[in-house]
């Protein structure tokens, strides 16, 4: 049975499992909020497919995407990754994993958990448009471009408004499923 909602994923089994049982599903683990905003950083300028794709080695590379474990990475250790064929090879993303590490460690230390700092711009609140149409679905909202210019003044590197958008859904607070989807 084809669902528009799933139209981006179908046929792609990995896409399919992250649309069926992560995507816009609330989710308050700091670690896994991690990766997700590491994943959503590497994806600049390519496609989500590509990410999901490599996200294996991108949690073998990355420590799981333990916090601590991450922003303690040495110079050394990144720059033999650049020639990680599992990874996106581009030296800024690559580093840019231990910058927001350290920075993530700052949000943890002023608000208790990556997670009351991302929960903190909604009141708790998960954003549900309860889109209708694939169309309806936006790229970039009001939310992403504040959630985005704080994170930047915070030290987080590949965070724009349209990436940030992508990164609240993948966190499960902004929900895009559409209506009528059976996996919202």
């Amino acid at each position: 049975m084809s669902n528009h909602c799933r139209a981006w994923s179908e046929g792609d089994p990995i896409l399919e499992e992250y649309h069926d049982h992560e995507w816009c599903k609330v989710n308050h683990d700091d670690r896994f909020q991690f990766e997700m905003l590491c994943l959503e950083g590497a994806s600049v300028g390519l496609s989500w497919k590509t990410i999901m794709h490599k996200r294996e080695s991108y949690r073998a590379a990355f420590h799981g995407f333990e916090i601590d474990a991450c922003a303690a990475m040495t110079d050394e250790e990144l720059e033999t990754l650049l020639s990680d064929p599992g990874l996106i090879r581009n030296r800024n993303k690559i580093f840019s994993v231990r910058k927001n590490a350290r920075a993530v460690q700052k949000i943890q230390e002023e608000f208790g958990s990556l997670d009351a700092y991302l929960w903190n711009f909604t009141d708790g609140q998960q954003v549900d448009g309860h889109w209708e149409t694939v169309e309806e679905v936006p790229a970039v909202s009001e939310l992403s471009a504040k959630v985005s210019a704080d994170m930047k003044k915070r030290g987080i590197s590949f965070v724009g408004p349209v990436i940030t958008h992508s990164f609240l859904q993948s966190i499960g607070i902004v929900n895009d499923h559409l209506a009528d989807c059976e996996y919202r």
